[in-house]
């Protein structure tokens, strides 16, 4: 159904540092950057290797950003792994942690995921729906 979503972000470095490294954790990178320096439009789209965007950070000077924790944006995971390493990246690049790696039975009997919080408030998981 989607085509692609975004963020507002604060600080387009910082945000990007962050996405680059839970983004690659999953296997998806950079697909197109916007970063004229100085500019308030910055923006940075990432998905698979060598395809279009499937989700981007986009620069808001002087706005909100964050929709709050009503919301948040799954990343479909490849493996358990990936969703451990997704984890592991958000906490070292500045996110707070959401709900740790794990099981979660009650959204179906092979449903593994990890949730964090962004820099800017927004809320992401990264979820795995194999068997292990």
């Amino acid at each position: 159904m989607l085509h692609h979503a975004s963020f507002g972000v604060s600080n387009i470095q910082a945000s990007s540092n962050f996405y680059d490294a839970v983004l690659s954790a999953l296997g998806y990178s950079r697909v197109w950057e916007d970063l004229a320096l100085g500019s308030d439009d910055q923006a940075i789209g990432y998905g698979p290797p060598n395809s279009g965007d499937k989700f981007a950070i986009k620069l808001r000077v002087g706005a909100a950003v964050s929709g709050g924790s009503g919301h948040h944006l799954a990343f479909a995971a490849p493996n358990r792994e990936a969703v451990n390493a997704f984890h592991f990246a958000a906490l070292e690049h500045g996110g707070v942690d959401n709900g740790g790696p794990g099981l979660r039975p009650h959204y179906g009997p092979h449903y593994y995921a990890a949730f964090a919080i962004d820099p800017d408030g927004n809320h992401i998981e990264a979820v795995c729906k194999s068997p292990s």
